[in-house]
């Protein structure tokens, strides 16, 4: 048998009940300090989370200043008023986070991060397809994250001690932010979870006097005055506060494999929900009330600067710490996740130095962002929308294998020779493969950015209203849906009556 070992140690496996004479004991380190599980199936005895770390954990995936400035794009690039971008922030979450949720479940079925799980749909060497697309789409959006913590960090040093920027000055905030990531990515889910829970409560606090600033200062009679814009522009709203959810979607099963196999699944999508939503409606609402005075605010050059003109110093400062550290933590999930793809795609190096690759990454690209991009936003939405199809691709035949699979083979994850019962044909789960490939064509065709442009983007519903993405999820699903599978000979990972309780 050709296996790839976890290059944190020996080989683990899923469940008791399919561990061999050599497995070893639960790790001692996945409830404290350094984490040092890579890909392998997180054994039973260690998988002692709860659905309601979730909350936690989505709220600090969305502590991001981006969002006040898609908000503000969306009163004044889409001409929404104050009610619709209501509609618009309730939704989206919803949508975003709703699949973020239902994948979730694959990680308490199989214990194991989602590109790992995913070798079980594409087969071991066909799994490499979508990994590459994805790891390297993550490149983009922890370099998006990266330059908007330096952003922040560049503006609390000019208001408090007027440390003008430099090309050096840059150089330096986007190290420090970087290695901070780093540190905390490194160290592994615990050091996540911590940093998570506290920062949900300072942005909590914080957010409520910026909103309580905002109510008395506001000229209301010029937002609720301003006029309804279209069906079609709230609905491209949707699609693109959604979008950015959509990039959380393949990493979610890497945020649930500690949860027990009896963990309720519908917990597990509620918390995602919840926790997503109580910072996106509000950030949204507060983007677009601040664009009423401050259009500019929806096409900076500099999305962070503008807080600080448009706050009070004694609430900009802590405000802008806050973004900063909420930066910090959504690239250090993201870094966290990319870690495992790293190892999934072949990396065969601890999962700590797997992050170090997309840090390094990121600190370059950050570097040629700030220094040389003339439009932040412009560059953020283009990537965005391009990021929502290559990642809604998998989704899409990820989503409904889970439909018809209620557990997986924890010696097939690992195994990626001949012998493996995800091997299929040459290493390759046709329809899947064909399925993924065929749905992420589709959803070019009907996307629209600044960078791209399919040709069927106008003129029709789809590309009018941005919603490439979810063409994309629809045809990848439904092709592997009609599609002829390959039989699976899988050794099942526990009793039927524990895989009942993973339904």
């Amino acid at each position: 048998m050709s296996t790839t070992a976890p290059p944190d140690g020996a080989p683990h496996s899923l469940l008791a009940s399919v561990e061999t004479p050599h497995s070893p004991s639960p790790d001692p380190s996945a409830g404290h300090g350094l984490e040092t599980r890579g890909i392998e199936p997180i054994p039973d005895a260690e998988r002692t989370g709860r659905p309601r770390d979730l909350f936690p954990t989505w709220v600090a995936a969305n502590i991001s200043v981006l969002l006040l400035t898609m908000g503000a794009s969306l009163s004044v690039t889409y001409g929404l008023n104050f009610w619709q971008a209501l509609v618009v922030g309730i939704a989206a979450p919803i949508v975003s986070y709703g699949l973020v949720g239902l994948i979730g479940i694959a990680g308490k079925r199989g214990g194991a991060p989602g590109m790992t799980l995913s070798r079980a749909v594409f087969g071991q060497r066909g799994n490499l397809l979508p990994g590459s697309l994805i790891w390297v789409a993550r490149w983009g959006w922890e370099t998006i994250n990266a330059v908007t913590g330096a952003y922040a960090l560049l503006t609390v040093l000019d208001i408090l001690f007027g440390v003008r920027r430099s090309t050096a000055l840059v150089v330096v905030t986007l190290l420090a932010f970087v290695i901070a990531t780093f540190a905390i990515s490194g160290l592994g889910i615990n050091a996540v979870r911590v940093c998570n829970k506290w920062a949900t409560y300072f942005f909590g606090a914080f957010s409520v006097l910026v909103l309580g600033y905002l109510v008395a200062e506001t000229d209301w009679n010029t937002v609720f005055g301003q006029g309804a814009g279209s069906t079609a522009a709230m609905i491209t709203g949707v699609g693109l506060i959604a979008a950015g959810g959509i990039s959380w979607v393949p990493s979610s099963p890497d945020f649930t494999r500690y949860l027990p196999r009896t963990a309720s699944s519908s917990a597990v999508v509620r918390n995602s929900i919840g926790g997503a939503g109580v910072v996106v409606l509000p950030m949204v609402l507060m983007g677009a009330v601040m664009a009423s005075g401050t259009p500019d605010l929806a096409s900076a050059a500099d999305p962070v600067s503008f807080l600080g003109e448009i706050l009070p110093l004694w609430l900009a400062v802590p405000y802008l710490l806050i973004a900063l550290v909420g930066m910090l933590l959504i690239n250090s999930m993201s870094m966290y996740s990319a870690g495992f793809t790293a190892q999934t795609l072949g990396f065969r190096v601890p999962r700590h130095w797997a992050v170090s690759v997309n840090a390094v990454i990121s600190l370059v690209l950050g570097g040629v962002l700030m220094l040389a991009a003339t439009s932040f936003m412009g560059s953020f939405i283009a990537f965005l929308s391009l990021l929502a199809v290559a990642f809604s691709a998998w989704v899409g035949v990820f989503g409904v294998d889970m439909l018809r699979r209620r557990s997986y083979d924890a010696e097939a994850l690992l195994d990626t020779g001949r012998t493996s019962a995800y091997w299929y044909r040459g290493g390759f789960g046709p329809a899947a493969v064909a399925a993924w490939a065929l749905g992420l064509v589709t959803g070019l065709l009907f996307t629209r950015s600044d960078w791209f442009s399919g040709p069927f983007a106008d003129g029709n519903p789809v590309g009018e209203y941005g919603l490439g993405w979810t063409a994309t999820i629809v045809v990848s699903g439904l092709l592997y849906a009609l599609l002829p599978k390959p039989p699976v000979q899988e050794r099942r990972a526990g009793s039927e009556e524990a895989t009942a309780l993973a339904n």
